[in-house]
């Protein structure tokens, strides 16, 4: 079974002490490539930076996550056309609209999700997108550059059937992580994750974030990491009716194609 975590935050300072012990769990549980995540400046500055230490491995993304777009100038959009000339650098983002914490106002949040799209266009790259109650704002902005870029993925999928349904009307991927583990608040994905086609469909940890709640024994630590997406894949598999063989090599296949992956070296 080889599996692609589209999205691991290994930028993150919780792996800094165990990186490398991190990378051999994930290659011992099926996991060989990772895309990793860029959410700021820095952060996609230090993504491409882990992409070419261990090239054929990781991959990156740059951009700017709407937490983060207060800080977004001028010269942070130049650095994103930088980055993303690398060819390491997969698609443009984490970007998009977050409602739920508002730690930048709305409406620039709107301008710097717009940025973005833009950069996506001129450099044909792909997207990767996170949303968090702005799904009005979001598809409104989204449907008028989505014919303009190779494609789209939503991350982290957590909404309801009517957005699932406008993001696949709008020929968009669906990013599925261990929030489907979590009885309290991601039972109803495991009813969407049916619906959606396999060739639409990736799975991701959002790593260090989101450990499955189903994980036993769950680590002392609490942190999420790309070795557990074995076990989301399983899950994901379970509520579609099928063996985890299939989800693994269907996923996998979607995000070579998505991400224009090369073979594992």
């Amino acid at each position: 079974m080889q599996l692609i975590d589209i999205g691991a935050n290994l930028g993150h300072e919780s792996f800094r002490h165990d990186f490398d012990a991190m990378l051999a769990r994930a290659r011992e549980h099926g996991v060989g490539r990772m895309i990793v995540t860029g959410a700021s400046a820095d952060g996609s500055r230090h993504a491409l930076t882990l992409a070419h230490d261990h090239a054929g491995r990781l991959f990156a993304t740059a951009g700017v996550h709407p937490h983060h777009a207060i800080d977004f100038d001028d010269a942070t959009e130049a650095l994103l056309r930088e980055l993303a000339h690398d060819p390491a650098v997969r698609a443009i983002g984490e970007t998009g609209l977050d409602y739920n914490r508002n730690y930048s106002p709305r409406e620039v949040q709107l301008a710097v999700f717009e940025r973005q799209l833009q950069i996506a266009v001129d450099l044909q790259k792909p997207l990767f997108l996170h949303q968090r109650d702005a799904h009005d704002d979001f598809v409104a902005l989204l449907r008028r550059y989505r014919d303009q870029v190779p494609g789209a993925v939503v991350h982290c999928f957590t909404d309801t059937g009517a957005a699932l349904r406008d993001y696949l009307a709008l020929d968009c991927h669906i990013g599925i992580t261990g929030w489907i583990c979590d009885e309290r608040r991601g039972t109803h994905l495991r009813e969407l994750v049916r619906t959606i086609p396999a060739n639409r469909l990736m799975i991701e940890t959002d790593a260090p974030y989101l450990l499955p709640r189903t994980v036993r024994p769950p680590p002392a630590h609490r942190r999420n990491e790309p070795m557990y997406l074995k076990h989301i894949c399983e899950e994901i598999a379970r509520d579609r009716g099928e063996s985890a063989e299939v989800t693994a090599a269907n996923s996998t296949a979607t995000a070579e194609a998505f991400f224009g992956l090369p073979p594992l070296p």
